[in-house]
């Protein structure tokens, strides 16, 4: 508080402690005036910080509550009502699972591009490298299929119908 409004706080204090003894011993009007308006600033000047520093103690109970509710530390966390949650932590296995499946996807990528050049070869193209190429895709695919784990967390390849 006195960090803020230290030096104006004293400055009022002290022309209102000056202006009420200087009416006491002057008993007079215009010294009583002066101590009444010097008594009015001292008390505006005081509902002024008191309700800035109000304020800025609800501005930062707010902004901890909206950190922690991002971070997920916040009472909306523990709610179902928003908030930031981990619902699971990645293992090296997820990690090594997530590797190989790039790599099978970048080994379809060459072959389908192999199979590709082929077909545009026209009626030079190897059907046997077309072929090869067709088996790696099918090989590797049913490979990366055996490495996705299904939603229940079991460790079970992802079973299901699929829909066109």
């Amino acid at each position: 508080m006195f960090r803020i409004s230290g030096p104006g706080l004293m400055v009022l204090v002290t022309a209102f402690v000056v202006a009420v003894i200087f009416a006491a011993n002057q008993n007079d009007v215009v010294g009583w005036v002066v101590a009444i308006i010097a008594g009015f600033w001292l008390a505006l000047a005081c509902f002024v910080v008191f309700s800035i520093q109000k304020a800025a103690k609800k501005a930062g109970a707010k902004l901890t509550e909206a950190q922690n509710a991002f971070t997920g530390r916040g009472r909306y966390a523990t709610a179902d009502q928003g908030g930031t949650r981990v619902v699971a932590e990645r293992s090296q296995a997820d990690e090594v699972r997530d590797l190989k499946l790039d790599h099978s996807f970048k080994i379809v990528q060459v072959q389908i591009r192999v199979v590709e050049e082929e077909r545009a070869k026209g009626a030079a193209a190897n059907q046997d490298t077309i072929n090869r190429a067709l088996e790696t895709i099918e090989i590797t695919a049913t490979n990366a299929r055996d490495m996705i784990k299904s939603s229940g967390g079991s460790g079970e390849p992802v079973a299901g119908t699929i829909i066109d």
